[in-house]
């Protein structure tokens, strides 16, 4: 048995026995790496000196340590900037940044005494729904070498599923963390925009960007975004609200909560298999003494053409300050100024981040905002209203995560449309700003399927409650990969 089979919890246990040290989960985590990491390709860069330095600093205060993240390795998004760390967003654009500042997210793990193992590959700047966008390489899902894991936080998923680390952090636009944690048969919370610091985040789509936990299981989830989570005054859209304790909503007591289950999530598009583990977990959900009705979201349907206007567009913002200028890659070759600027992005960027630059400057530019990004604004209210309404009514909103186990690498690379739909299901959430988990609820042709739940703004602990007491009536979660 693997460390990393442990739950974190009961990681803390035995280094407060001194059963083991905070050394020997480094140890255990990069040779993990060595055995795996060949074949699933997951990290962009390790930093093994600094860790195991950490790691001997650490063992000094066993019997001392206190925390419920104390010595735990952690995996992070290469989008997180990482103080004296190489930080890629696995763009050539990015391909030598050494960042001289950390991200607030990383503050606060440092003070939790966690221990940063590397930086893990994406989809280039977060773009893109299976890992095959990065600049560098590409990431495989342990369960099936020839699927892809998901994406952008395809590898921030493939290293907890692969045992490589106990958990890891990625950032969801449109979906980043729920659908690789379904992919890869992990869980993956994406919190209520505003309640994690997107400072030290680089930027895709300001409006939507959260970073989040991917874990083996919710108890750890929740113990990782408890550290994570608070008010920032770096971030002027860090929400000032109080973090409550989240292990507490795990208590396995589901009675009287009440569930809506979208009609729309069960319609046209969404396999048999995601329909029918959907209908399952509801069934085990309802014994545990829930609640469930069946309602309508009815502006979801636009959602998919709503997202893609309005996080193009916020992206060709965001990404022109990539212009060889200040920092980050700059063309050896340029007759004058604007030909660096042209070459240096021509040859910086890759196609899928061409792509949506395009769109959204054509989607911002004169005589085409009203008719593209008002409009899209405007519907984007319509959802957020969907789910107020919803709600108001019901404690949770359950539904599949993705349509579809994981697809085959190089299936969808030349029909950036069906590469889209993978997101059908978890992109209203980002445009609403609720929180939602995917968990493991079942398997088709042997690989992962995610059950979403969805939560009201700032009320991860129902959420989680739900999950929890999900995870504890079956035994999806305790199901790995033979890598």
């Amino acid at each position: 048995m693997s460390l990393f089979d442990h739950k974190v919890s009961e990681l803390q246990a035995l280094l407060h026995k001194k059963e083991i040290n905070v050394s020997d989960l480094v140890d255990a985590s990069f040779k993990r790496i060595s055995e795996v990491d060949g074949k699933v390709q997951a990290f962009l860069t390790l930093d093994e000196e600094q860790a195991r330095l950490k790691a001997v600093a650490l063992d000094e205060k066993l019997g001392k340590e206190e925390g419920s993240l104390f010595g735990m390795p952690i995996g992070i998004k290469d989008n997180i900037v990482t103080k004296n760390l190489r930080t890629t967003c696995a763009s050539k654009i990015l391909e030598n940044f050494d960042p001289i500042y950390n991200a607030t997210v990383m503050d606060k793990l440092h003070k939790a005494d966690t221990i940063t193992i590397g930086k893990l590959n994406m989809d280039e700047f977060a773009m893109g729904s299976s890992n095959e966008n990065s600049g560098f390489q590409k990431t495989f899902n342990p369960w099936n070498l020839e699927t892809v894991p998901g994406g952008s936080s395809g590898a921030s998923a493939t290293s907890v599923a692969a045992g490589e680390v106990p958990f890891s952090l990625g950032s969801d636009t449109g979906g980043s963390i729920r659908q690789p944690a379904s992919f890869c048969g992990v869980v993956g919370m994406k919190p209520t925009y505003g309640l994690v610091s997107r400072y030290g985040l680089v930027a895709f789509a300001s409006s939507l960007d959260q970073i989040g936990p991917i874990t083996n299981t919710v108890e750890d989830n929740a113990a990782l975004l408890g550290a994570i989570a608070g008010h920032d005054r770096m971030d002027s859209t860090s929400a000032n609200v109080s973090i409550p304790d989240y292990a507490s909503a795990l208590t396995g007591d589901v009675k009287g909560m009440k569930i809506a289950v979208p009609k729309e999530y069960l319609g046209e598009g969404v396999s048999p298999e995601a329909k029918q583990s959907v209908l399952d977990a509801l069934k085990v959900l309802e014994n545990l003494g829930a609640e469930w009705e069946e309602v309508s979201l009815p502006h979801s349907k636009y959602a998919l053409a709503t997202y893609y206007l309005l996080s193009s567009s916020e992206a060709s913002a965001n990404l022109s300050r990539f212009d060889g200028v200040r920092y980050g890659y700059r063309t050896p070759d340029a007759e004058n100024l604007i030909d660096m600027y042209k070459k240096t992005r021509a040859e910086g960027f890759g196609d899928e981040v061409k792509r949506r630059i395009m769109l959204g400057t054509f989607a911002l530019s004169s005589g085409y905002y009203d008719a593209y990004y008002k409009k899209a604004q405007k519907v984007r209210t319509l959802i957020k209203k969907d789910f107020d309404d919803v709600l108001a009514k019901y404690d949770v909103i359950v539904g599949p995560t993705t349509p579809t186990p994981a697809f085959k690498i190089g299936e969808n690379t030349s029909d950036p449309m069906t590469m889209y739909a993978n997101d059908i299901l978890t992109i209203p959430m980002n445009l609403a700003g609720v929180p939602a988990i995917s968990v493991p609820c079942g398997f088709a042709a042997g690989l992962p399927l995610g059950l979403q739940i969805i939560g009201k703004h700032f009320d991860e602990s129902s959420v989680y409650r739900a999950a929890h007491a999900f995870e504890q009536a079956t035994d999806f979660h305790k199901q790995k990969p033979q890598l």
